[in-house]
């Protein structure tokens, strides 16, 4: 399939820069997979669509705050620093993107906060907006970590005009966050409420969660109108054996196995064994979803609504069907669902 099949008309005013009031009050749209039949309820009324014994796949990576604001010595001028990834603990080197990336070079020193609480130093260039820096820092890790909380600011996606406020450090992050390391929240679980999970578990729904540090490239543009030559970043995803003796145990009694998100999607189908079971695995993955393609383990999935040629639209269309999920976007933009991070919710059955 090419690129310019999943063009479609999104307006500016359905991209959602706020959170719903309640986290499962969003708008829900159901979508079933056989007759492209489309309802229309809201986030809580997933309960009813499950059943004792069901499975779902939760992501739980944790967002830390990946955006910094430093000062580059000498000049002073204030460069953005989004962090991406640790390299090396030891040594604390981490992967980053700076803006405006011009104006960093190699040797450069990076002081941040009033009083100079991290200081850095640019050891690497990696592409054009992308460094390697290395903290200067002589505390234990736990002081470390601290500092980079104290410091650094929720990562809202670029779309939200927004300066990140202290309500977003809750908000784009699930309520079963566990693992740190995701620079972007698994955005389908944000939907979830403590007490909607509460009510799912005494329904007997199981809750098989699985990581995938979600990193930018996740959002990065598609640039080929080929799909096959399209090339995903790497992320990093666990799936323990309890997890996926869970999943098979659901898939051996033919009980609904729901994927919460693409990004549990693309860890689930990264550890797929011979006979389509789940299989524990603690790898990389760089692997795009995109039609034709035979899913392996779940038969339903919760997403949020993506963007135009997004490769997050691309795998929803392998799942759901071309034809129904092009059809649902349309009348998802008529009835003015909100789209991207903090936008309304698609169950898929």
């Amino acid at each position: 399939m090419k690129l310019s099949q999943f063009n479609f008309n999104l307006p500016e005013s359905l991209l959602a820069s706020e959170p719903s009031e309640q986290r499962d009050e969003s708008r829900l749209m159901v979508l079933h997979r056989d007759s492209g039949k489309i309802e229309h309820k809201i986030f809580k009324d997933v309960l009813n669509y499950f059943d004792d014994k069901d499975v779902m796949i939760l992501n739980n990576t944790k967002v830390f705050p990946a955006r910094m604001y430093g000062n580059k010595e000498k000049t002073g001028a204030t460069i953005e620093v989004f962090l991406l990834r640790e390299l090396n603990k030891e040594l604390r080197l981490w992967d980053v993107l700076v803006d405006p990336a011009r104006k960093i070079r190699v040797g450069n020193k990076l002081y941040f906060g009033d009083d100079d609480l991290l200081v850095a130093e640019v050891v690497d260039n990696t592409t054009s907006r992308g460094r390697t820096i290395r903290f200067l820092f002589d505390g234990t890790d736990e002081e470390f970590r601290k500092n980079i909380e104290i410091l650094g600011e929720t990562p809202l996606p670029k779309y939200i005009k927004r300066k990140a406020t202290p309500e977003d450090k809750f908000r784009y992050q699930t309520i079963y966050a566990k693992n740190e390391g995701a620079v972007a929240a698994p955005t389908a679980g944000l939907h979830f409420s403590r007490e909607l999970m509460k009510r799912l578990e005494l329904k007997g729904v199981e809750f098989a969660e699985v990581t995938l540090h979600v990193g930018l490239g996740t959002f990065r543009q598609v640039e080929v109108e080929d799909l096959t030559k399209h090339k995903m970043d790497s992320e990093q995803f666990i799936i323990s054996e309890e997890a996926a003796r869970l999943v098979n145990k659901g898939i051996d009694d033919k009980r609904k196995i729901c994927a919460v998100g693409t990004t549990s999607m693309r860890a689930i189908e990264s550890s797929v064994s011979a006979d389509h079971h789940l299989k524990a695995a603690n790898d990389w993955t760089s692997k795009f979803i995109y039609p034709p393609y035979d899913f392996s383990i779940a038969n339903s999935m919760i997403t949020n609504f993506h963007t135009p040629q997004s490769t997050l639209l691309v795998m929803i269309a392998a799942f759901a069907g071309y034809e129904n999920v092009m059809n649902a976007y349309e009348v998802a933009v008529k009835e003015k669902y909100r789209f991207y991070s903090y936008g309304d919710a698609m169950l898929i059955i």
